[in-house]
């Protein structure tokens, strides 16, 4: 038997969101279900008994896991059971894990596990905007320590009015679609895409979406005190000692506070100074008793840095490279670096550099997607590597993982609203590759400066260049002092209350994301720091123009040539041919590759080829096939079998024509045979379709010079 407790919301258009608890696995710390529609998602909590030892940060993981029976599908591939997350799955996870983990207390180590499974779904009610919410829900049903509840919604603003949790065909139509998370009283966390909208239209999505999160925050604690639920499990993940901490801050805060006013730009020299300041404070212990207290050292050293260097960027207004707070960094770049690729780009910004390449390719190089909610094929792509060398660490690069999922996602949104879409005009798929090559700060932003660059370099015509910034927010609550830093070192980043990327053109903003680590960011500060966003992105769109202003016109010599044909739909069966055999003889011929689909109830064929004369033959084939024959025009036509009467004439792939005997010359003719055999080729002229049987009726003397009226054979009557 159950006890099951349930909270109910309800949104503005009257649609309802069910929270209950008690009923599904229970042997987890805590699970809750939460329904919205058809769409029902599970999300467990389980946390370990304790911490492990010298654990001093929060290992806490969440994982998103869409079940496909959840919308009655089967995996797609040979082996049918769910694999590995796709990149949706890890965005959604990324989007949850974001929300949560500057809930937990500092000193709270214990294993935390979060579990949220797509058990049931509408295609029309999208999950992601209610992941968070459930992992919410089952931590606040639970006893383990956490400065909660927060709630995920998404925004969109729609025919001009915001929408909280629209549905997926509705968010079609949307100009800002934004996943927000917060708890009743703080941001924490903006992701999203918007349509070159302006920062004060952000900010009212952005409050909008917070006034609904309110609302699903208050019933999370009321199914907490329905549960019966009060207060926190007691915890110790953290042996302290008191005097050796005091010890630390008094002897380190001032040395560390002057390595921070050396302000140099190198990242290793800037280590370098930190370092020492830390060893000659060791080096008072001989070697037996520094074991014992180094990791408190570390502990307690790590928090005298990250203080020393917000104090300096507060009280000096200069930072750790010696910038004033809205300053960029030197940056310059290049195009056509690489002269095999169809597209390239390097972009530096100090101590942050993207190499970029751009790829286009054909129908046939679509990424295909075949995920629980999201499946069909995406015709940009982008890949963005971090190599472990690209920050100097002497490690093995063992594959992508979800920091690069998530970077190049942003990247892909920022630049997706620039490039044209696939069709007639425009048949190319993409693939841009952002390979870091040095990081130090925003190697993200890197890639869409660099990825544009490169877009501009291979000749895809971007409707307008864009830019990416990463701002950052040093701010202390007890002085009310707060200082905005325009394109955020690594260190910055670190030891920062904000991580705030931005993305867009000279007429608005394309993508942002957000992480706020501080309680009580008010809007005003917000807003500050999104206008001296604006301010750097129009420095870095500046010296990008510098490079390269606008996209080159033609395409690079050795780019392939594809070009998509529209055809009735009906004429599709006629190019592929039975079994494909009329679509593989033209591509044998011409050396090129086709695809055909069917959208908006026509035909699209695609045609790739190396180079214009290879297009010139498939296209003049696949024209020949479904042309239309047109009354007065000439045929070359083929003899395709002879009659008593006359000779049926193929003028154009499966249109044949009568070319009766008394059309065949002037003069009188006994036989057909006389003058034409099967196979022949001949020349002929359409000079009548019969209206109600659509036949064509073929001329041949109507092409040959009439005979003066003294050569004409006599008319003879019928009667």
């Amino acid at each position: 038997m159950y006890n099951e407790i349930k909270q109910v919301v309800k949104l503005d258009d009257g649609r309802e969101i069910e929270i209950s608890t008690g009923k599904l696995a229970k042997q987890a710390s805590g699970s809750v279900v939460v329904k919205m529609g058809k769409t029902m998602l599970l999300a467990t909590v389980v946390v370990a008994d304790d911490a492990k030892e010298d654990v001093d940060f929060m290992p806490l993981s969440v994982e998103y896991k869409e079940k496909y029976a959840a919308v009655g599908r089967f995996p797609g591939g040979f082996n049918k059971r769910e694999g590995r997350a796709s990149d949706y799955e890890i965005l959604v996870s990324r989007l949850v894990d974001r929300a949560l983990r500057p809930l937990f207390p500092d000193d709270f180590h214990a294993e935390v596990f979060v579990n949220v499974m797509l058990i049931s779904a509408d295609k029309n009610d999208l999950p992601d905007a209610l992941a968070g919410l459930a992992a919410s829900a089952a931590m606040s049903v639970t006893d383990i320590p956490f400065n909660g509840p927060i709630s995920e919604v998404r925004v969109a603003r729609i025919d001009g009015n915001f929408v909280i949790n629209p549905t997926a065909e509705d968010n079609k139509r949307a100009d800002i679609d934004l996943i927000v998370a917060a708890t009743i009283d703080n941001i924490m966390m903006v992701e999203g895409e918007m349509n070159e909208v302006s920062e004060k239209e952000m900010l009212e999505a952005i409050k909008f979406a917070h006034e609904a999160i309110k609302v699903q925050c208050q019933a999370q604690i009321e199914l907490r005190k329905a549960c019966g639920i009060e207060g926190f499990a007691e915890y110790c993940h953290e042996n302290n000692d008191e005097d050796l901490r005091k010890k630390v801050w008094d002897e380190t805060y001032d040395k560390a506070y002057a390595a921070a006013m050396t302000q140099t730009a190198d990242k290793h020299e800037r280590l370098r100074l930190f370092s020492e300041v830390k060893e000659n404070f060791c080096a008072q212990y001989d070697e037996e008793s520094l074991e014992e207290i180094q990791t408190l050292i570390d502990r307690y050293y790590h928090d005298v840095e990250k203080e020393a260097v917000r104090q300096m960027v507060l009280n000096e207004k200069v930072r750790l490279d010696g910038r004033k707070t809205n300053e960029i960094r030197p940056i310059w770049s290049e195009v056509d670096y690489l002269p095999a690729a169809h597209g390239s780009a390097i972009f530096t910004r100090g101590e942050t550099q993207s190499l970029t390449t751009v790829t286009l390719g054909n129908k046939m190089d679509e990424q295909q997607i075949d995920g629980a909610m999201i499946a069909g094929y995406e015709a940009l792509i982008l890949h963005y590597n971090f190599p472990p060398f690209s920050t100097g660490d002497a490690r093995p690069y063992r594959g992508v993982g979800r920091r690069e999922v998530g970077h190049g996602n942003l990247a892909h949104r920022a630049l997706a609203k620039v490039v044209p879409e696939k069709g007639e005009n425009f048949p190319y798929t993409i693939r841009i590759v952002s390979d870091i090559l040095e990081s130090n700060g925003s190697s993200s932003m890197a890639t869409v400066c660099a990825g544009c660059l490169a877009l501009m370099d291979a000749g895809v015509p971007i409707s307008k260049p864009v830019s990416g910034i990463a701002m950052g927010l040093i701010a202390d609550p007890k002085t009310g002092k707060f200082a905005i830093l325009s394109d955020i070192l690594g260190d910055e980043d670190h030891l920062g209350d904000m991580d705030f990327k931005v993305c867009g053109t000279s007429d608005g903003i394309t993508a942002t994301q957000m992480d706020i680590k501080v309680d009580g960011l008010s809007y005003e500060v917000l807003e500050q720091a999104l206008e001296q966003a604006k301010q750097g992105r129009s420095h870095i769109l500046n010296e990008m123009s510098k490079t390269l202003a606008k996209p080159r016109p033609e395409y690079k010599e050795h780019a392939p040539r594809i070009e998509t044909l529209a055809i009735p739909k009906n004429m599709i069966g006629a190019v592929i041919g039975p079994g494909g055999k009329i679509i593989q003889e033209i591509q044998a011929l011409s050396n090129t590759v086709i695809g055909i689909e069917e959208k908006d109830d026509k035909g699209y064929v695609e045609i790739s080829a190396n180079n214009q004369t290879e297009m010139n033959i498939a296209l003049s084939k696949i024209k020949a096939i479904i042309a239309v024959p047109e009354l007065n025009e000439v045929y070359i036509g083929k003899v395709k079998g002879i009659t008593t009467f006359g000779a049926f004439i193929e003028i154009l792939p499966n249109h044949q024509g009568l070319l009766h005997i008394s059309e065949i010359d002037w003069k009188r003719i006994k036989s057909v045979e006389e003058v034409l055999k099967e196979g022949q080729e001949i020349e002929v002229k359409l000079i009548d379709i019969d209206q109600k049987t659509g036949k064509f009726k073929l001329s041949r003397k109507a092409l040959l010079p009439r005979p003066p009226k003294e050569e004409r054979p006599e008319q003879k009557s019928e009667k």
